[in-house]
C-alpha cells in the first residue's frame, strides 16, 4: 500500500524541480493521462493521452511553456490502488489529479480536475 503523504511530497517535489525524466519516473509504459489541459492545448480535438513518450512530449512543452511552472501541495488522500493530491497549480488554478497505481507501483491512469 502507498502512503499517500510521502508520495505527495515527492511528486510535488519532482514537478517544481522540472526534472522530466524524474516526473515520468512515478509512471508505467501504458500511463493514460486525462486533463482538460490537454483540451485546452489541442483546441478541444483531445483531452487524453495515451503512453509514456506522448506524455513525455505533451510535459516537455508545457514545462517549455511554464518555467516558472510551481505545484504547492494542499492535501492528499488515499484509495484502492490510488492516490488523489489536491494543489495549486499553474495559471492561478487549484487542481485534483486522482492517479491509479498498476501491480509495480507505478501510475497507470491519472485523471486531472481543475477550478
Amino acid at each position: 500500500m502507498i502512503n499517500h503523504k510521502d508520495f505527495a511530497r515527492e511528486w510535488i517535489h519532482v514537478w517544481n524541480s522540472h526534472d522530466l525524466e524524474a516526473i515520468l519516473s512515478h509512471y508505467s509504459d501504458d500511463i493514460e493521462i486525462t486533463t482538460p489541459m490537454i483540451s485546452m492545448a489541442t483546441g478541444g480535438k483531445e483531452s487524453s493521452l495515451q503512453g509514456k513518450q506522448s506524455v513525455r512530449d505533451y510535459w516537455r512543452k508545457a514545462l517549455e511553456k511554464f518555467p516558472n511552472l510551481h505545484f504547492e501541495l494542499i492535501q492528499s488522500t488515499a484509495g484502492v490502488d490510488s492516490v488523489a493530491l489536491f494543489y495549486k497549480s499553474i495559471m492561478d488554478k487549484q487542481a485534483i489529479e486522482v492517479m491509479f497505481f498498476n501491480e509495480e507501483g507505478k501510475i497507470n491512469k491519472m485523471y486531472a480536475h481543475y477550478d
